[in-house]
């Protein structure tokens, strides 16, 4: 650097340095290719980004400007990259349709460029057909200036990234091919005559008869936990053969951040031996929950301090449908290193139950389901009970085709009617010893006298900045028909569907209605919602994504604070490509008009107009 020139920085810093401080520019150059990996012994064409699979760590500190530059070098496939739970302006969001953003042609770059204007842990992923769950996902991770600590009065002295995920020997387009031709496709864990056996042992002949009536009327699987099987859970993109290790010393504090970036899957995540204290949810600081272990839904993130007085822990993330585990280790590096990790047991399968559902046991609970189906399946709402299945929008997400799996009538004998029981030996063996089954979607099989997160737990570390009661409501509810395996807002595909719109600093509610039997992690662009949790207003933890279980209900509240368009949907990729999203409109409202104006388009790769105010 020449004399002059350091002369004229040193000028301008002295200038500045009393009032303002320039940020920091960050570059990241990622290129989208498809190359061989080897996961799990076969090779297989998949994403890479940069040559990795997964895409390599992204790191800012807060108030650094971003630029990224996406090139796409996939053959004949658009591409794009969204940056999951950013608050940036929403030409940057990366959701193609949405804010004039086309997406990335093949052999072209897009250059990404925003303000970073919050700290926590995130991640991006592509947001174009089945990407994300063929490799295009990776985590980010933005810092507080300077790298201050991120739990009050004290700092971990190690910090890892534990990134979950779910990788399929199939392609996205041929794992939804197979859904729409048969929605159970993948569905391998299905009852056998011992759960019958069992249930009437605990419930009686008369009500385990009139249970698994309404059942087959219902065309579902009480085992229908996750739309897709056959996964090999991967942890930081390693199997648990390969075993993924963070490094410790004897007396130090560890944070891990969890990231769910599946496409399909939830998990029950503990470290055997090792109490977790939860600090941060979706990114957002909470005030801190010990726990033994806590559920994470599709998109959900969570960090946790740890204190490891071992020499070897192993992290263990279960999925729900018990089929498999994402498995690493903690190790202290002053010690003998572990070459191979143990698989864990698996705990005993859930069992979905009527009040999944939304209704107790009896029959008569079905009498006020009627919703109007009608315009999804062009049928009478005055068929008989053993037809109602396709006309009821509480049955929307339920009506598997029966017809398939029990190959009889609907009045067949008790050993017939357990949705295609399969009494094969290795099965039934298999069920023999582990016959212990739970009930409920929410029962994680947790030990008796060790501590779950619950929603109910979460608080906000800082006091939120708006506590206005919500000026209306809007409901969002949740459903499907499971023989088309179509997923839908309100009854209608995204295709279908209107927008919801939203007046700029208008507060809402959210309230989502779970109508199907399955799970949604409900995730919003652009802008944190306040989760409805119990807590004082003041005190809801702010949330991107929420999990809405079968059957229930979950309110939110959110002050419509960025201009845009931005998208609502089912972060199960499945899903939401099967018609579960929709378009939110944060637009200005002329005074003399209330209807919303067109949005105000933001301009692109810089962040003028962007909304200044203090964010949560």
């Amino acid at each position: 650097m020449s004399k002059k020139l350091s002369h004229v920085l040193l000028i301008g810093i002295g200038l500045f340095s009393s009032t303002w401080v320039m940020a920091a520019v960050k570059e990241y150059d990622l290129t989208i290719a498809e190359q061989t990996v080897n996961i799990t012994g076969k090779p297989l064409k998949r994403i890479t980004v940069n040559g990795k699979f997964v895409a390599p760590l992204l790191e800012f500190e807060e108030g650094d400007e971003a630029i990224i530059r996406v090139h796409n070098k996939l053959k004949n496939q658009d591409s794009s990259i969204h940056w999951h739970g950013l608050i940036l302006p929403g030409i940057m969001d990366g959701v193609p349709g949405f804010n004039q953003f086309d997406g990335i042609a093949p052999n072209k770059t897009y250059e990404y460029k925003f303000k970073v204007r919050q700290n926590g842990t995130y991640w991006y992923h592509s947001h174009s057909k089945g990407q994300e769950q063929d490799g295009l996902y990776g985590p980010l991770v933005i810092y507080p200036k300077n790298k201050a600590p991120l739990i009050a009065g004290e700092k971990a002295d190690r910090d890892y990234v534990v990134l979950l995920s779910d990788f399929h020997s199939s392609t996205s387009g041929q794992i939804m091919k197979n859904l729409k031709k048969e929605a159970d496709y993948y569905q391998n864990q299905r009852e056998t005559v011992f759960d019958v056996l069992k249930q009437v042992k605990r419930d009686g002949l008369k009500a385990t008869w009139q249970d698994r009536s309404m059942w087959n009327q219902m065309r579902m699987l009480k085992t229908d936990m996750s739309d897709v099987t056959k996964y090999t859970f991967l942890m930081n993109g390693k199997t648990p053969a390969q075993n993924w290790t963070g490094n410790f010393k004897a007396g130090e504090k560890v944070r891990l951040r969890f990231i769910n970036a599946s496409a399909m899957s939830f998990f029950d995540v503990k470290i055997p031996n090792l109490k977790m204290t939860v600090v941060s949810a979706d990114g957002q600081p909470v005030k801190p929950v010990p726990v033994d272990e806590f559920r994470i839904g599709t998109a959900e993130t969570y960090d946790v301090i740890v204190e490891p007085k071992q020499a070897n822990y192993q992290i263990e993330a279960e999925s729900i449908d018990r089929s498999g585990s994402s498995v690493g280790t903690l190790h202290d590096e002053n010690t003998s290193p572990v070459k191979n990790i143990v698989m864990p047991q698996p705990r005993p399968r859930s069992l979905l139950t009527m009040e999944d559902m939304g209704m107790g046991h009896e029959m008569s609970s079905m009498a006020g389901m009627d919703h109007d189906m009608s315009s999804m399946t062009g049928s009478s709402k005055d068929q008989s009970m053993s037809g109602m299945n396709h006309d009821m929008s509480s049955m929307k997400g339920m009506d598997h085709d029966m017809s398939s799996m029990t190959g009889g009538s609907k009045d067949q004998s008790m050993s017939g009617m357990n949705h295609d029981m399969q009494m094969t030996t290795s099965n039934a063996s298999t069920q023999e010893k582990n016959s212990d089954v739970v009930y409920g979607w929410a029962n994680a099989s947790t030990p008796v006298g060790q501590k779950a997160l619950q929603y109910s737990d979460l608080q906000s570390l800082n006091p939120q900045l708006d506590t206005r009661a919500p000026e209306r409501e809007m409901e969002i509810r949740l459903g499907g028909n499971m023989e088309r395996y179509i997923w839908t807002i309100n009854g209608k595909k995204f295709n279908e569907t209107e927008p919801f719109k939203v007046k700029y600093g208008e507060r809402i509610r959210l309230k989502f209605v779970n109508d199907s039997m399955m799970a949604h992690p409900m995730h919003l662009h652009g802008m944190f919602m306040q989760l409805e949790n119990g807590q004082d207003p003041k005190n809801m933890p702010n949330k991107h994504t929420v999990i809405v279980p079968p059957g229930k209900t979950i309110t939110t509240l959110l002050t419509a604070d960025e201009l845009g368009e931005w998208a609502i949907h089912c972060h199960l990729l499945y899903h939401m490509s099967a018609g579960m999203m929709n378009k939110l409109i944060v637009a200005n409202v002329d005074g003399n008009n209330s209807d919303l104006k067109n949005i105000v388009a933001q301009p692109k790769n810089n962040d003028k107009g962007v909304n200044q105010h203090a964010h949560h």
